[in-house]
Formats: C-alpha cells, sequence, structure tokens
C-alpha cells in the first residue's frame, strides 16, 4: 500500500509564490506516475499538473502553464509542485495522486489510485 503525504499549503498574496511537496511510502515510487490535482470550493476536481515515471513526460493545465513546475525526486520518493505568480483563482485545496496504472503523465483523475489527504493553498488579493 502507498501513502501519499503532502506539504507547502498556506496563505500567500498575489504574486507570491508557495512550494508543495508530497512524500510517498512503498518502494515502487520510481514507477508510478505521480500528479497533482486540486478542488476549489464549489468546483470539480482538476488536474493541475502530472509527471511521468522518468520525469521526461510532463503535463500542464493551460491555466498554470508557465507559472508552476511539477518535477520528482525518485531517490527522496517526493514530488514537488512549485507555484509562482499565484492568482487568487489557484485557491483550492491540492491533493498529489500516484498511478500504478500508468507510467505516463496521465491528466485523468480516474487513472489515479492513491491519494493525500490535501493541503490548502489560499491566495489573497
Amino acid at each position: 500500500q502507498v501513502q501519499l503525504v503532502e506539504s507547502g499549503g498556506g496563505l500567500v498574496q498575489a504574486g507570491g509564490s508557495l512550494r508543495l511537496s508530497c512524500v510517498a511510502s512503498g518502494r515502487t515510487f520510481s514507477s508510478y506516475a505521480m500528479g497533482w490535482f486540486r478542488r476549489a470550493p464549489g468546483k470539480e476536481r482538476e488536474v493541475v499538473a502530472a509527471i511521468g515515471w522518468s520525469s521526461s513526460g510532463i503535463y500542464y493545465r493551460n491555466s498554470v502553464r508557465g507559472r508552476f513546475t511539477i518535477s520528482r525526486d525518485n531517490a527522496k520518493n517526493t514530488v514537488y509542485l512549485q507555484m509562482n505568480s499565484l492568482k487568487p483563482e489557484d485557491t483550492a485545496i491540492y491533493y498529489c495522486a500516484g498511478s500504478s496504472l500508468r507510467t505516463y503523465a496521465s491528466p485523468t483523475p480516474d487513472d489515479y489510485n492513491y491519494w493525500g489527504q490535501g493541503t490548502q493553498v489560499t491566495v489573497s488579493s
């Protein structure tokens, strides 16, 4: 069983930065696709970014491309989401997800079978 634990959320002013981290238990992390998703109040869950097992494939949703960077360190079983130039519309609970079903950067939530508890990101205007 894989457990995912997120950290790094918080309150930041518009234009600021945050770095989310997600540490995974388990020895097979390096073979998993990993993703960051978010859910804003009253909205559906949406993909933010995803990364394949070798970091060669990366996906970003259009609204964060150029501002957010996803990366992973397989030696540390950790995936990161660096968020710069944050906007109030980025406010949401951010979830880390892992997939033993896919090795590529899938943007589809149903492809992920492991989920963290979430970390709140609030961007004030």
